[in-house]
């Protein structure tokens, strides 16, 4: 994924909340308003550590959403995910999910085939209520925390089945302690959610939501089983 070079930056309010669309009262959710988010990331990868930008886009119109994850290093190449779809009384609900790096791939939602397809040729994944993909998942959460906060205290959990290039499963994600984070934005306060591997083959992910920034994320970390890991966190909101 490779950004335009970074905009003269803004430090992040401390306090001034990002506007807001809430969704239908009953759902208990709160989509956050339209907005850029650039990232400082490091890394490693096959022994060598490295540095990286990264730039979420999120946009909205309180029917049908874009998000657009685009990370960018030296050396490395870049990569792209891309998520589209509409926004319904559940939240968002992708249509298409894109992957690309050497190559593109995607994901389908097929609500009315009750089936996720995908361009890897893998079998097709059953289509679930609230099925996400592995960019809007982190809007979704974002939009279940803002709703409701005191619905998810530390220790309890949610669940989002989510779809990727190749396969689709359940992510759960225990919800931890508020943290004071030092960002490259500044001081942030955050709440942070892990997901734990349940396979040999997953990855660890951390994500910190903040809710001056309409709970979105402020900082993610992934890491794999062999100790791969990015890292990115909030350099400046736009």
């Amino acid at each position: 994924m490779t950004p335009p070079p970074p905009a003269p930056e803004a430090r992040l309010p401390a306090a001034e909340p990002a506007q807001q669309a809430p969704v239908a009262a009953a759902s208990a959710l709160t989509i956050p308003g339209s907005m850029r988010l650039r990232y400082a990331m490091t890394g490693r990868s096959k022994n060598m550590d490295y540095h990286a930008n990264a730039q979420l886009d999120w946009r909205q119109d309180g029917e049908a959403y874009e998000a657009r994850m685009e990370v960018s290093a030296f050396g490395l190449g870049s990569r792209s995910m891309a998520s589209g779809g509409r926004i319904t009384g559940d939240g968002l609900a992708p249509t298409r999910f894109l992957d690309k790096s050497r190559s593109e791939r995607a994901t389908h939602f097929q609500p009315d085939k009750g089936k996720i397809s995908f361009s890897a040729n893998t079998p097709d994944a059953p289509w679930q209520a609230g099925a996400q993909d592995r960019v809007s998942v982190f809007v979704q959460l974002a939009s279940l925390m803002a709703g409701e906060p005191a619905k998810y205290p530390p220790g309890s959990s949610v669940s989002l089945y989510t779809a990727g290039p190749t396969s689709a499963d359940t992510w759960t994600f225990v919800i931890e302690a508020e943290e004071t984070l030092q960002l490259p934005a500044g001081e942030t306060r955050a709440v942070k959610l892990t997901r734990k591997p349940q396979r040999d083959y997953d990855q660890t992910v951390e994500v910190w939501l903040a809710p001056s920034l309409a709970w979105l994320p402020v900082r993610t970390r992934i890491t794999q089983q062999n100790g791969d890991f990015v890292d990115q966190q909030l350099r400046v909101a736009e």
